[in-house]
């Protein structure tokens, strides 16, 4: 397959991670699925099963391609288990340094060293990343959108170790499961939180200020300017407590008050509103099942 990878080992069975999943699987390889909360790998499973029976009724997948892929997935109980014979690992894990740190040393000592090690993370720095790894060259960031299975897009990340072979062999990963990759340089946010989350934020603002309704706000943008969502819409997707996460980390770096957290994002977070899988953030959403992985759109 693609760079010498054939098996790919996604850790975190979450909104992204069983999407990736899904993707890995559906471009033709071997893959598996791993999660630290009991039951969240098969529920991730479902979800996968779910997905792709929607994509038969519109038309989208045969049948056979829905049989093809779940054959590729599999679930595992323990992290050994999961990424032995891995030649790609990507952790899919909630937005935590520490968490995302402590995983990836582990998972290092786990697998061979021609293992390439890849993070999902939406704004957290691969470089800072690398350096708690003994080989921090084939660690690179793969940053993919929410819901992955329909979002085309893939910002591949160089930390400041990441190996050329290994970018090169992200490129031709993605390419194969049918994304358009970028290549961005590790900097704060990246390119598309970036810039993702500045809208998202002055959306809130406006909201707290009195301007505009979410609906209108999330409206002006699908319309005027022909986002197929609006960054309240967005944000509701992508999880109110993930972006508070993630411009509080910017806002720190970069020191910028374009990501000084607006007050009703810490309010809505901290009365548990936190989008769909909660059930309510700046719109009503029918209850989700949580589970444990994470990760930006």
């Amino acid at each position: 397959m693609t760079g010498g990878i054939e098996r790919v080992a996604v850790l975190g069975a979450g909104t992204m991670g069983h999407g990736i999943a899904q993707v890995t699987a559906m471009g033709g390889f071997e893959t598996v699925l791993y999660d630290t909360v009991e039951g969240a790998a098969e529920v991730g499973l479902e979800r996968i099963a779910a997905n792709l029976q929607g994509g038969i009724e519109r038309g989208k997948l045969s049948p056979d391609d829905r049989v093809e892929t779940l054959a590729r997935l599999s679930i595992a109980s323990e992290l050994r288990g999961a990424v032995q014979g891995a030649d790609l690992v990507i952790e899919a894990v909630p937005e935590r340094f520490e968490l995302k740190a402590a995983l990836l040393g582990e998972v290092e000592g786990l697998v061979s060293t021609g293992c390439i090690l890849a993070s999902n993370t939406s704004g957290l720095s691969i470089t800072s990343l690398q350096d708690g790894l003994e080989r921090g060259e084939r660690l690179v960031g793969l940053h993919f959108f929410n819901p992955v299975h329909i979002i085309p897009l893939v910002e591949i990340v160089r930390g400041m170790a990441t190996g050329g072979g290994v970018v090169e062999t992200a490129l031709s990963f993605v390419r194969a499961i049918g994304k358009e990759p970028i290549v961005v340089r590790d900097s704060p946010g990246f390119a598309s939180s970036r810039l993702g989350l500045a809208l998202g934020l002055e959306a809130m603002r406006m909201v707290e200020e009195g301007v505009a309704s979410p609906e209108a706000i999330d409206t002006a943008m699908e319309l005027g300017y022909r986002h197929p969502m609006g960054p309240l819409r967005l944000t509701d997707l992508i999880g109110l407590d993930i972006r508070l996460d993630i411009a509080s980390h910017l806002y720190e770096r970069l020191g910028s008050e374009v990501f000084r957290p607006p007050k009703i994002l810490k309010r809505l977070v901290a009365e548990g509103k936190l989008g769909k899988k909660s059930g309510e953030g700046f719109y009503e959403w029918e209850r989700e099942r949580m589970t444990a992985g994470g990760g930006e759109g």
